[in-house]
């Protein structure tokens, strides 16, 4: 497994994490809603908003998950959150990065993984809406420019939460 590396930018984007006041909140509708519409979309066990933190990856949103966070050290969504573009896995088993994951070798068995980075205006990626599935998959350009319209949609809901008083 190789962990991901750390931004170079990692403390201004943990700053601009923090400042969204959204880590450790409550489940919410408005991140549910996308995250269930997401995985039914794409036909996926697991959609979940993720926030990265500095030694966890949070999860505003988890459809199809029992837990609300995990070490940052074995996230998918830490290398997502290395670039602009979505990042894809087509099957874990067979990349050098995940195939000795806890998360791919042993439960849940996640082969698929597609993560779209929350770059917020200031331009600090501090997540992902990602997809998960255990099965390999390809994603076409049709469905990657949904992910990107459900990721705007988490976005904005992320910006308006941290407007409100």
């Amino acid at each position: 497994m190789i962990t991901a590396p750390t931004p170079a930018n990692e403390d201004d984007r943990l700053n601009a994490l923090r400042q969204l006041l959204i880590l450790d909140t409550p489940l919410e509708e408005r991140f549910d809603r996308i995250a269930a519409f997401a995985a039914d979309e794409f036909d996926v066990p697991i959609a979940v908003v993720s926030l990265v933190d500095s030694e966890r990856t949070w999860f505003k949103s988890h459809c199809g998950l029992d837990i609300c966070e995990a070490p940052r050290d074995i996230s998918f969504c830490g290398h997502a959150i290395m670039s602009d573009e979505p990042f894809i896995i087509p099957d874990a088993l067979l990349d050098a990065r995940f195939a000795d994951n806890p998360n791919v070798a042993q439960e849940p068995h996640v082969r698929f993984y597609a993560g779209a980075p929350l770059k917020l205006p200031s331009g600090e990626n501090v997540g992902t809406l990602c997809l998960f599935d255990f099965k390999p998959r390809e994603m076409d350009r049709v469905a990657l420019a949904i992910l990107g319209t459900l990721r705007d949609l988490v976005l904005e809901q992320l910006l308006i939460k941290s407007a409100q008083p």
